[in-house]
């Protein structure tokens, strides 16, 4: 007898023996991933609640300058993808000094790339703010977080392909470890330089850019420790930058999509006024500590995709496609009922303002709601980046923003400044977005033309 999984293929009635084994191995390495990105979100929370004591224009700015970082620390996540799935694939075909050097590699990749983006926004900041809507009394307090918080992209980008290349390896609690620490690190920072020695919001982006190079630091000493052991060389080569780059050329038109659409929502939050762009900083801060946790099933199966796909077990790769699944939409609905139910005790921890208060609560709400569905996207997006299905996602990604795009100018065209503003913003951004997300990635899924195996 058999019965329909969740990605449309027929399976035995009865689980199988080694599925209890598959989800001990998931748990393993999900859950240590769970802390360490939940940990990375609270450098956001951390900085927001903070700098929500100096007032609303202070919170607003913080909003904006932090999606500009973000934003550029999310166009270069494929050099943690990359590295996983290379790195995993390898191990998996048995050549782990091979993956280890494609994860060097993407090192040092990740430190030229990180110092060339800290060089631009350090000039064109008031420019790309500017671009963005920002107030004229939100403008200084974002331009200064963003120059101050800039010279901890290069550790931030290290960060990423260190994290990558653990990962490869099925160790997800070395970076725990460090997230966590970082997370405890940027904390004190933060509330010594912004109250403490009175800098303001370019306390809290000092404190974040200090943390960044501290984490970039000791993860590259980590991989360093093991390429050695391997008779890995460190030195970096230009055809490693090459390979690199055009591995990850793909996943960067993917990330650039969902980028544009989280800065579309920002943008709309920035055109309906104060009140909804300082709610939107503190209902995204909130959507990324949820999207990171979910995310963490997506690790453990972009991981695990590759180790299987590298070593051509096609049937491994489905039992974990399954799994995940199953885990991720339910993840998604217990995260929605305690953060809808929650939003109004939430709220003031953030603002004193109470219509900014009124705000988060309604659009978290709609958050609640749509959590499942984004439950089902980001495992399925982990396991076609660890598939090495980036042509895919790249193209689907274009289609997936061409219909949010019309959405959300809309809503900037029509809605008003509060709470009823913010919450049309996110039924566009985490409705309408995601669900399209969930039905181009789920079609894919269906199909075996992801399935490529070997190194």
């Amino acid at each position: 007898m058999t019965q329909r999984s969740p990605d449309g293929h027929d399976v035995p009635a009865t689980e199988p023996a080694d599925h209890r084994a598959l989800d001990r191995q998931v748990l393993a390495l999900a859950v240590p991933a769970l802390g360490a990105l939940v940990a990375e979100p609270l450098f956001v929370l951390v900085d927001s609640v903070v700098v929500g004591t100096l007032g609303t224009p202070q919170l607003a700015g913080l909003a904006l300058a932090g999606t500009v970082l973000t934003t550029v620390v999310g166009l270069c996540v494929f050099l943690a993808y990359t590295t996983t799935a290379d790195v995993a694939r390898n191990v998996g075909a048995g050549r782990r000094d091979r993956g280890l050097r494609l994860g060097v590699e993407g090192m040092w990749l990740g430190l030229g790339v990180g110092v060339l983006l800290a060089a631009v926004l350090l000039v064109t900041a008031p420019t790309v703010l500017e671009a963005l809507g920002a107030p004229p009394d939100v403008l200084p307090h974002a331009v200064a977080y963003l120059r101050w918080s800039a010279p901890g992209l290069p550790g931030m980008l290290v960060v990423l392909a260190a994290t990558g290349v653990l990962r490869g390896l099925l160790d997800t609690r070395t970076p725990l470890v460090v997230a966590a620490t970082g997370a405890l690190v940027n904390a004190a920072l933060s509330v010594a330089l912004v109250l403490g020695a009175g800098m303001g919001v370019a306390g809290s982006g000092l404190g974040t850019a200090i943390t960044q190079v501290s984490m970039g630091a000791v993860l590259a000493a980590v991989v360093a420790r093991g390429a050695r052991r391997a008779g890995v060389p460190l030195a970096p080569s230009l055809a490693g930058f090459g390979a690199g780059l055009r591995s990850g050329a793909p996943l960067v038109v993917r990330t650039v999509s969902l980028r544009a659409a989280i800065l579309l929502s920002a943008w709309v939050a920035a055109g309906l006024g104060t009140v909804t762009l300082a709610g939107h900083q503190v209902v995204a801060a909130l959507w990324g500590f949820t999207a990171f946790a979910l995310d963490a099933l997506a690790i453990a199966a972009q991981a695990l995709v590759g180790q299987a796909l590298g070593a051509g077990d096609v049937d491994r790769t489905r039992r974990v496609l399954r799994r995940t699944l199953q885990w991720g939409v339910a993840a998604g609905a217990v995260l929605g009922v305690v953060l809808g139910a929650a939003g109004w005790w939430i709220a003031p921890l953030f603002s004193r303002d109470p219509d900014v208060r009124g705000a988060v609560a309604l659009a978290l709400v709609v958050v609640a709601l749509t959590l499942p569905v984004a439950g089902w996207v980001f495992v399925l997006d982990g396991v076609l980046i660890g598939a090495g299905d980036g042509r895919y996602l790249a193209v689907v990604g274009l289609l997936t923003l061409a219909v949010y795009a019309p959405a959300a100018v809309a809503v900037r065209a029509l809605a008003d400044d509060g709470a009823a503003g913010l919450a049309w913003s996110w039924v566009a951004f985490a409705g309408l977005f995601m669900a399209a997300r969930a039905v181009t990635t789920g079609l894919r899924a269906r199909g075996t033309a992801w399935m490529v195996t070997g190194t």
